[in-house]
C-alpha cells in the first residue's frame, strides 16, 4: 500500500491554499468591475436625469412633451441592454475563471488517483488482477462521466449566451420600432 509522505501532503495543502486565494482573487476582481459598472451607470443616469428633467420642463406644450419623452425612450432601452451585455460579460467572465480552475483541478486529481491506482495494481497480490481491472475501469468511467457533465455544462452556457444575445438583439430592434411609431 502506498503512503503519502508529509512533503506530499504539505505540497498538496500549498496547492490547495494558492488555487483558494487564486479564486478569491479573481471572485474580488468580478466584484469590483460590477461596482465600477454600478458607479459608471449611476452617474451616467443621474447626469442623463438631470438633463432630462431640463428638457422637459423647457417643454412649451404638451405635444413637445410627449415627442421629447418618446425619444428619450429608445436611448434609455439601448442603455438597459448595454448595462445587461457588461453585466453578462462579468458574470460569466468570472464564472469561465473559476470552471477553467475547476477543471485542472480535478484533471489533476484524476490523474494523482490514477497513479495511486496503478501502483496499487502493481503492488497487489497474485489473483487480485481482476478487481484492480474493475477498479481502474470504474474509475475510467468516472472520468468519461465527468467529461460528458463539463461538456452539456459547456454546451448550456453557450446557449445561454446565444439565447442573451437573441433576446438583447430583439428588444432593440423592437425599441427602434416603436420610437419610430411615435
Amino acid at each position: 500500500m502506498t503512503m503519502l509522505t508529509a512533503e506530499q501532503i504539505v505540497a498538496a495543502q500549498k496547492a490547495n491554499i494558492e488555487t483558494i486565494f487564486g479564486l478569491t482573487q479573481k471572485a474580488f476582481e468580478g466584484v469590483e468591475k460590477l461596482v465600477e459598472l454600478n458607479v459608471q451607470a449611476t452617474k451616467a443616469a443621474m447626469s442623463e436625469s438631470a438633463n432630462n428633467a431640463q428638457a422637459m420642463l423647457s417643454a412649451k406644450d404638451a405635444q413637445e412633451l410627449m415627442a421629447l419623452q418618446a425619444s428619450l425612450m429608445q436611448p434609455l432601452a439601448e442603455k438597459a441592454t448595454a448595462y445587461s451585455r457588461h453585466l453578462y460579460d462579468i458574470a460569466s467572465g468570472t464564472s469561465a475563471e473559476f470552471t477553467q480552475a475547476a477543471e485542472a483541478q480535478a484533471s489533476d486529481a484524476q490523474k494523482k488517483f490514477m497513479a495511486v491506482v496503478d501502483n496499487a495494481a502493481k503492488n497487489a497480490p497474485a489473483g487480485s488482477e481482476s478487481a484492480v481491472t474493475m477498479m481502474k475501469t470504474a474509475v475510467t468511467a468516472a472520468n468519461t462521466a465527468m467529461e460528458s457533465v463539463q461538456k452539456a455544462v459547456k454546451q448550456a452556457s453557450e446557449m445561454a449566451e446565444t439565447n442573451f444575445n437573441t433576446v438583447a438583439s430583439q428588444a432593440a430592434t423592437a425599441t427602434k420600432a416603436a420610437a419610430k411609431k411615435r
